[in-house]
This record gives C-alpha cells, sequence and structure tokens, in this order.
C-alpha cells in the first residue's frame, strides 16, 4: 500500500521556535510597556506556529483508502467517497495564492472544511492535489 504525506519543511519549523525565543527574549529585555506588548504577541504568534509544526507532523496523510488531516487537537480521517478535494486561489496581501481544500464529511453527515497552504504542506498545493487525485484511483 503507498502513502504519502505532507508537512512543514523542518527548517522553517526550526526558525520559528529560534524567532519565538528571541521575540521573548525582546519581551525580557524591552522597558517600553508597548515594545512588551509587541513582543508578547509576537512570542505567542510565533511559539504556536512552531508548535503546530512540530505537533501536527505530517500534516496530511493519504493513501489508496483515504486522507488524514492532523492538527494540535488531534487527526480527522476521511474516506475517499467522504471527500472533495480542489484547489482555490485566492488573493492574500496582494499576490495570489494557491490553497488545498479538503471537504469532508463525517461518519455522522457532519460537514468538514481543512485548508491547508503551502507552509502547512511543504509543498505546492496543485502538485499534492494532483498526487491525491493518483491516490485516488
Amino acid at each position: 500500500m503507498q502513502q504519502r504525506t505532507w508537512s512543514p519543511q523542518p527548517p522553517l519549523v526550526a526558525l520559528g521556535w529560534v524567532l519565538a525565543a528571541a521575540a521573548l527574549g525582546w519581551l525580557v529585555a524591552t522597558p517600553d510597556p508597548a515594545g512588551r506588548l509587541m513582543a508578547g504577541v509576537a512570542a505567542a504568534a510565533l511559539g504556536l506556529a512552531a508548535l503546530y509544526g512540530t505537533v501536527a507532523r505530517p500534516c496530511l496523510v493519504a493513501d489508496a483508502d483515504g486522507v488524514e488531516v492532523r492538527g494540535l487537537h488531534g487527526g480527522r480521517r476521511w474516506a475517499w467517497p467522504q471527500l472533495d478535494v480542489r484547489v482555490v486561489r485566492v488573493r492574500r496581501l496582494g499576490r495570489e495564492v494557491a490553497l488545498l481544500e479538503l471537504d469532508g464529511y463525517d461518519r455522522d453527515g457532519v460537514e468538514r472544511l481543512a485548508v491547508l497552504g503551502r507552509l502547512e504542506l511543504g509543498a505546492h498545493p496543485e502538485e499534492v492535489a494532483d498526487e491525491l487525485s493518483a491516490l485516488r484511483r
């Protein structure tokens, strides 16, 4: 059985941890209240992003039976008949970005949407969609 996985690039996750530590150092070192607020927000955001990249590995797992998407709170698995895969293009910060949308139905009929970008996948979403199409057959 062929299985394919996608996850954030390890150097990017390591950079997130380093930047979170630097922001934490900035928080401790600065006497300015506004600077402390900015440093605290930056440390929290970078720490959460690095934590996600560390814990949710691999972020996407696909095989002949279906797809599993992992996050901070665990994973969700969908069989191929319960899943629609598409690539959408959105404008973000003035440029067009591709996102992989996984629209699936749980066993109880509840619809769930997972949206993954290049950072979460470690690859271009269009390439991932093509590989998912090949696995689905």
